[in-house]
């Protein structure tokens, strides 16, 4: 095993125990310290990770921006770099951090498409009821966009996490943390109608019993399939936007500020660590801040 191969390997273990971090997060974290092994191999550097500087560590940001990778994905190479040496100074490998003084590549904050009211009742409408994944994907629109749920938390969701009676869904976000999240009454009246009147009759695999959300085969539903049945429907409304299940959960967020739902508690719906992450979700359409100033400025 390679000095590098060790250091990964102890790298990959605290952030499974000691960050309890997803283990989709803990592979790019882990692949990112591997861009910057695989850099210092292609450069002939010979260095082990302990032996790291900082003009390496800038010789590797300009080596990775040269790749042209967009200024997202150079962040997220650099945040994982920055993890790594973190692992390394709380075991004492190193003293000094050379990812220290490293500065964030610019990102241009791009607001995705969102879709207003009207628009998600035509990708309903576009559900066809008579197949019998019909209720099931209704049900699937309806949670995305009525709780703000991630793909991976739709998929995850299991029947032990719905509280109906109480009216709220217990998800497990980032991080195996777990948060509560108010149930509207369409979500729960299409969860039950799929759960109580659909599932029952359809086969199901061992160890899925618990699992929502099935395929044709009583099986977990992937988030390839999640995007395919809304890439479907959108087409079907003749929606002319790009739209994902991301999509639904930013247009949870943006119509509930623009109603004036306060910016932490949207905070705690999306299970957002930081405000900061929160605020792109909360962009005011243009026409109602328009439409405000004209109203209340004294100067309008």
């Amino acid at each position: 095993m390679s000095t590098w191969d060790s250091y990964l390997k102890g790298f990959r273990g605290y952030l499974k125990v000691e960050r309890s971090l997803s283990t989709n997060t803990v592979i790019n974290y882990e692949r990112d310290a591997e861009k910057l092994w695989q850099y210092v191999d292609s450069k002939g550097l010979n260095k082990s990770p302990l032996q790291i500087s900082i003009q390496d560590i800038r010789g590797f940001i300009k080596w990775i921006n040269e790749l042209g990778l967009s200024a997202t994905t150079q962040n997220r190479i650099v945040s994982g770099i920055r993890a790594f040496y973190k692992y390394l100074i709380l075991e004492d490998y190193i003293d000094d951090d050379p990812t220290e003084l490293l500065e964030s590549a610019k990102v241009a904050r791009k607001l995705p498409d969102t879709l207003n009211n009207d628009e998600v009742e035509k990708l309903i409408a576009a559900i066809d009821l008579s197949k019998p994944e019909g209720e099931r994907n209704k049900a699937i629109i309806e949670v995305l966009y009525g709780c703000g749920l991630r793909v991976s938390e739709l998929t995850n969701l299991k029947i032990t996490d719905l509280f109906m009676d109480e009216g709220f869904i217990r998800i497990i976000g980032k991080g195996d943390k777990q948060r509560l999240v108010p149930l509207g009454d369409y979500a729960k009246k299409q969860i039950l109608i799929y759960k109580d009147q659909v599932r029952p009759f359809q086969p199901i695999q061992y160890g899925q019993e618990d699992i929502l959300f099935l395929n044709r085969r009583g099986k977990q539903l992937t988030r390839v399939m999640i995007f395919t049945i809304i890439k479907q429907l959108t087409e079907k409304a003749g929606l002319h936007k790009t739209i994902s299940p991301h999509t639904l959960r930013h247009s949870f967020a943006t119509e509930l500020v623009k109603r004036g739902a306060d910016l932490r508690a949207v905070q705690e719906m999306l299970g957002h660590e930081s405000i900061t992450t929160t605020e792109i979700y909360t962009h005011l359409d243009r026409q109602d801040l328009r439409d405000s100033i004209i109203q209340f400025h004294p100067r309008a």
